[in-house]
């Protein structure tokens, strides 16, 4: 690519996507510029990849594609910063839960390419799962690119704005509930002698695998449940412990809760 890309920000996510841009060289260290309220955390990361770190004004002059990874309550002000210095052509970027693409277009005050996009922080690892939708004016070129640095950590689809709060649901927040997934079916294996680390790797893997046997099978989740569910077996008596604590319907009910959340964040 020989866009300039652009972060205002770079926390978790920023930094995730970050790390995940460079691993995957997508672009030259000269032609990734990131700007943070704390540089010096990003002294680390920046002498890893050897990326420019500047400040917020210095980004938006050289950004051909600026994404905004900072927390929703500072786009306004950061894009009152930084609106009068981006480039006539530059694409915007928002990662953020709650921010539309009208009102990304509402604060800059102006028509402007602005990209809607949810990634998550297994970026990291280029294993993210992103969900991208498009403003007006983006040509086929633009889009490409977009679509291009997304997939340069991951994986990446293109969907309808409406749906964004779901999708902030399942797959941007989402890491936390299987973090605690993990964590809980160590526990249980600790509980019963298993030493914690290899407790971790064994959850950790299963799930990868897990979700591997869905994604390359095509199967549906319930049909891999009930490969693993002998009748009177163990499987089966977990699954219906599982069941009637409500596994599902916690999942569901935790999902409802971020949605809310994320709409009342407009």
């Amino acid at each position: 690519m020989e866009k300039t890309i652009g972060f205002i920000g770079c926390g978790n996510m920023g930094r995730a996507m970050v790390e995940g841009i460079m691993k995957a060289q997508l672009v030259y260290q000269d032609q990734l510029i990131v700007s943070n309220l704390h540089p010096e955390k990003l002294q680390d990361l920046g002498s890893q990849y050897d990326f420019y770190i500047s400040d917020n004004e210095t980004v938006a002059q050289h950004a051909d594609i600026l994404i905004l990874a900072v927390k929703p309550h500072l786009y306004k002000t950061v894009i009152n910063e930084i609106k009068d210095l981006t480039k006539p052509d530059v694409i915007l970027v928002d990662i953020a839960p709650g921010i539309t693409i009208q009102d990304m277009v509402d604060m800059v005050g102006s028509e402007c390419k602005v990209v809607k996009a949810m990634p998550n922080t297994p970026a990291l690892v280029s294993e993210g799962m992103s969900a991208i939708s498009f403003g007006k004016g983006l040509s086929e070129e633009d889009q490409e690119e977009i679509i291009e640095i997304f997939e340069s950590f991951g994986k990446a689809c293109v969907v309808e704005e409406r749906l964004m709060d779901a999708v902030t649901a399942l797959s941007g927040s989402s890491p936390a509930y299987v973090f605690l997934i993990i964590e809980a079916m160590a526990d249980g294996a600790v509980r019963h002698g298993m030493p914690r680390q290899a407790a971790y790797q064994f959850a950790a893997q299963t799930l990868i695998g897990s979700a591997k046997l869905i994604l390359e099978t095509g199967k549906h989740p319930g049909e891999c449940k009930d490969m693993v569910c002998s009748p009177g077996g163990t499987t089966i008596e977990a699954v219906a412990k599982l069941e009637e604590k409500g596994l599902r319907s916690a999942i569901i009910e935790a999902m409802d809760a971020c949605v809310k959340k994320s709409k009342s964040m407009r």
